[in-house]
């Protein structure tokens, strides 16, 4: 009878202890940024820099020129759903691990194929995709947990931020969309649902190219004649051709339709726009 209470004590015991969850010292994050005609998505461990040395010759934690997880337990993976462009070189669409080789002046960026790694066992240079340097920058304020952001978003370029105690290192990634949105924009005004709004706004925005975006806006401002919106695209491209009493007067009809409207915003921005800020 004993024995059967000590088993059950101790089966109890295991239960309770199963029970506990213990926050991770070193939490994984999984970050997702829309880019381009796509998304980045990073998934990485932040270990806390815990007052020890950082990216010496002979510290523990990612020590100069050698290979580091960029982050801690498993490889940091990220993601593309879109083709981007690394250290010159066009990458697929696909998940990669991303490793770096600390320096004092620069870094090392890889891009390998080894999912299957743990840190930086199994990493195979074969299996690399692309390799290339970007400078290593001083912060004025210490980093205590190892983030990585997407930064500096534009339509076509962004930045991957490493940041870690006062050493910070910036990844470009472009992308080439220009290209695509011409021809699906071209496409699409052979159609019989003719896009005139995305157009106008394509060739004013992207292409600079302003007699096809006034055309497309007046098309549009023709099947929308209350679009004070459209107005305000109007006297833009207008104010760049060099028609300053033209764009005065599409500000103008702005105002009037968003007042209409109710749309306090563009009141307000057709006035900026008419007292030249």
């Amino acid at each position: 009878m004993k024995k059967i209470f000590a088993i059950a004590a101790l089966a109890a015991c295991t239960q309770l202890q199963a029970q506990v969850r213990m926050p991770q010292p070193s939490p994984t994050q999984t970050i997702s940024q829309e880019f381009g005609m796509g998304k980045i998505e990073i998934t990485y461990s932040r270990p806390n820099v815990k007052g020890r040395t950082l990216f010496g010759d002979k510290t523990m934690l990612a020590p100069l020129g050698e290979m580091w997880r960029t982050g801690a337990n498993g490889a940091t993976k990220i993601k593309f759903t879109d083709v981007v462009m690394l250290g010159g070189k066009n990458i697929d669409t696909g998940t990669y691990v991303l490793y770096t080789v600390p320096g004092a002046k620069e870094w090392e960026v890889i891009l390998n194929k080894g999912l299957s790694n743990w840190g930086t066992d199994g990493y195979k240079q074969e299996q690399d995709v692309v390799r290339f340097k970007v400078p290593a920058m001083k912060m004025s304020s210490a980093v205590e947990t190892f983030t990585m952001q997407v930064a500096n978003i534009q339509p076509e370029s962004c930045e991957i931020h490493l940041m870690w105690g006062k050493t910070a290192v910036s990844i470009p990634v472009t992308t080439n969309i220009k290209d695509r949105l011409r021809s699906q924009i071209e496409a699409a005004l052979q159609t019989d649902k003719k896009p005139f709004w995305q157009a106008a706004n394509f060739y004013y925005e992207w292409d600079k190219d302003y007699a096809k975006a006034l055309d497309n806006v007046e098309k549009a401002i023709a099947g929308n004649p209350k679009g004070f919106w459209m107005y305000m695209l109007k006297a833009r491209i207008e104010k760049a051709m060099g028609n300053g009493e033209a764009a005065k007067a599409s500000a103008n009809k702005t105002i009037e339709l968003a007042t209409e409207a109710k749309n306090a915003d563009y009141v307000r921005m057709a006035q900026e726009f008419l007292a030249g800020k």
